[in-house]
């Protein structure tokens, strides 16, 4: 049996969301002087407008996009945009890993649509040159449970006349986003900078402005995804106006890991830290005869929710409840260790492992996990063999 290593990593978080914290984070440094007060507060509404201008700063959108905040973490920021802006024209659905079929199921079940699927196995793309710029697009840039990203914005039209609608929230702040082509750009707090879990942000850009000023779909919107007025697109939001009673704790956690990005040297440094963790990972994988990529192809990697399957013959012998039930082992292994908090996959996802590489992990951490996960295998199936 393989003996256990000597050290652990410092900060055992991998999980893919919430996502650990920054380095060097701590509950009590978040100003307080805020709780309690009115969600329409003067002050209150000027801290969620700071929180906007800091993300601006980190993303650098162009001038002309406006962000806004939505309950609900992303899944409330795709929600406002598929219930307020979809049915104007035909709706192609790009759908490879569990929410990317969210977004297809809701569109065609709860809008009512007929939306066209461009579908993928787990751990690969669809044929992305099927996207139609007369129509608009759903697709997530990087599949969270599949381990798959989009290699680039290649495929999208310039001329489009639909609109882009771009789930992020594995990607923005951890890959280079093409702002010009994106219309409209979501992503929760929970995921690249480890914020706390419940809001979302919307990037709009002019066009998926001028939708939601001249669009309105023949369906009830509720109210929590309502980003409306009697006008067209409720600009109040893009002031830091709160749609609903948002946590003011939250939003303090989130200029937080805000500063934090802008002072370890912004976008470029939490791309490059991203891509560090990454390849220390990618590179154990490469020297590991049990373990591989999920996707096959390494351009659609995903640098930031990094999935894995077991290719050792004893474990890809075993059905899906026999895989789970061994994932499921290997799990309880390294907790009771205290060495890797969940590195388990998505529910919906086939049986691996998943590890979260974004920023706000260090890349000494995944090298110290890499001989836990080591272990935990040879000790896993050793126990099979018992």
């Amino acid at each position: 049996m393989t003996s256990k290593p000597a050290a652990k990593p410092a900060r055992p978080w991998f999980s893919a969301g919430p996502t650990a914290k920054r380095p060097g984070w701590e509950l009590a440094n978040l100003p307080t002087n805020l709780m309690g007060r009115g969600i329409r507060a003067p002050e209150v509404v000027e801290r969620f407008a700071h929180g906007l201008r800091l993300t601006r700063e980190v993303l650098s959108p162009p001038d002309d996009y406006v962000m806004l905040y939505t309950p609900g973490s992303d899944t409330g920021a795709v929600e406002a945009a598929l219930w307020c802006m979809l049915g104007e024209r035909p709706v192609q659905v790009v759908a490879y890993e569990n929410f990317g079929l969210t977004w297809l199921a809701d569109v065609k079940d709860h809008l009512g649509l007929d939306p066209e699927a461009l579908t993928a196995p787990w751990g690969d793309l669809p044929d992305l040159a099927r996207v139609d710029p007369e129509k608009d697009v759903v697709f997530p840039w990087n599949g969270t449970t599949s381990g798959v990203r989009v290699p680039n914005g290649d495929w999208i039209a310039d001329d489009r006349e639909g609109l882009t609608i771009c789930d992020a929230t594995s990607a923005a702040f951890a890959m280079d986003l093409p702002w010009d082509k994106l219309d409209v750009t979501t992503f929760s707090f929970q995921k690249a900078l480890g914020g706390e879990a419940g809001i979302g942000l919307m990037v709009l850009s002019p066009r998926a402005v001028a939708r939601l000023d001249a669009y309105r779909p023949d369906r009830a919107v509720p109210k929590v995804l309502r980003i409306v007025d009697k006008k067209g697109f409720d600009r109040t939001l893009a002031d830091g106006v709160a749609m609903n009673t948002f946590s003011v704790l939250t939003i303090e956690d989130w200029i937080d890991a805000l500063d934090w990005a802008n002072a370890v040297g912004g976008l470029p440094a939490l791309i490059a830290r991203t891509n560090a963790n990454y390849a220390a990972l990618a590179g154990w994988v490469q020297r590991t005869d049990w373990i591989d990529f999920l996707p096959e192809r390494e351009e659609i990697r995903s640098t930031t929710s990094v999935c894995l399957k077991f290719v050792d013959p004893r474990i890809a012998a075993m059905d899906e409840a026999g895989q789970k039930a061994f994932v499921k082992r290997f799990k309880a292994l390294l907790e009771g260790e205290g060495a890797v908090y969940d590195m388990e996959p998505h529910r919906y996802a086939p049986p691996g492992l998943r590890l979260w590489c974004g920023c706000t992990i260090e890349t000494a951490d995944v090298v110290a996990a890499t001989p836990w996960l080591e272990w935990a295998f040879q000790t896993a199936v050793g126990e099979l063999a018992g």
